[in-house]
């Protein structure tokens, strides 16, 4: 009996520690991403920084550096951080 108890112990203190920490990291990105409009500028998981030109279902387009012809598709996970233009 007391090695059940110990079990679930171990396995209670391995989702404090790991699971639930992960869970809530992926709702708060996701609710990041759920933000995002077109015209926010981000940075993405390589450390670019763009401007997103359109958003589809699972993909953005995005605009990077000062080239206007510099369009590239990407997927939404890769954006890590998300800064809203506010207009003037």
């Amino acid at each position: 009996m007391t090695m059940v108890i110990l079990y679930a112990v171990i396995i209670g203190i391995f989702w404090f520690f790991a699971i639930r920490p992960q869970s809530k990291q992926k709702k708060e990105h996701e609710n990041l991403l759920s933000t995002l409009e077109v015209g926010d500028s981000i940075l993405t998981t390589s450390g670019f920084f763009g401007v997103v030109i359109d958003i589809k279902d699972e993909i953005v387009i995005v605009e990077f550096g000062s080239n206007k012809n510099c369009r590239i598709p990407m997927k939404k996970d890769n954006i890590v951080e998300i800064d809203k233009q506010t207009e003037d």
